[in-house]
């Protein structure tokens, strides 16, 4: 049985988040804001910490994995310009929160993640929110969607120590990647834009995230 009065209480708190911690800082794009409203944050994070998921502050989901807090979830989409038109390639879907926003905003996505557990944990709770345009996938982001299909953006949600030389194949011309480059402690949330075959580079803001590990990323022993 649905318990009405904590659906409330999570509505309540991802309205407090969209105004406090996204519409009063930076995130200006109402397509980007009404989709966030429109994905409950608390399915996709552990129920031990459900009441934490709107929170300004990444999760645990497991695997030594996290959700992202909502803000750099909302920022990374607000720079990616997506559009109804638009293929996205999600290196890391993670608990599939990013991944759900991205499918609303755009034609279709494929997503790459490394653990099973966390793919096949996605997929059950977006075909529960009934999201379906979303193609996933099990294997080194690193290297790429495996058939080398283009795309015209590319969200990496792991650290890499430079672009994957893959990823720069499959982004379409005009299209945008965006990707936390740096060490394992820091990074900068960067995005390129492919113009004339070149990478057009922005830094955007110092960011933390996990490690993206695989043959272009950083070794697991890093």
């Amino acid at each position: 049985m649905v318990d009405i009065n904590k659906n409330k209480e999570f509505e309540i708190q991802r309205s407090q988040m969209l105004k406090n911690d996204l519409a009063r800082r930076d995130i200006t794009d109402p397509a980007v804001l009404e989709t966030l409203d429109s994905i409950p944050r608390e399915r996709f994070v552990p129920q031990k910490y459900a009441s934490q998921a709107y929170a300004d502050n990444p999760l645990p989901i497991g695997m030594g994995q996290t959700i992202s807090q909502p803000y750099i979830v909302a920022l990374m989409t607000q720079h990616l310009k997506l559009n109804d038109q638009c293929t996205v390639l999600e290196i890391g879907t993670g608990s599939g929160y990013q991944t759900a926003i991205l499918a609303k905003l755009a034609r279709k996505v494929c997503t790459i993640e490394k653990y099973d557990q966390l793919s096949e944990s996605a997929q059950t709770v977006l075909a529960s929110l009934n999201i379906k345009n979303v193609e996933f996938c099990i294997s080194d982001g690193s290297k790429g969607w495996p058939d080398h299909t283009t795309f015209d953006r590319i969200i990496i949600t792991a650290a890499a120590p430079s672009i994957p030389a893959p990823l720069i194949d499959q982004l379409n011309e005009n299209g945008i990647m965006l990707v936390p480059l740096g060490d394992t402690n820091s990074q900068i949330l960067t995005a390129f834009e492919k113009i004339n075959g070149n990478l057009i580079e922005t830094e955007i803001c110092p960011v933390r995230f996990v490690k993206l590990t695989g043959e272009h990323g950083f070794d697991e022993s890093d």
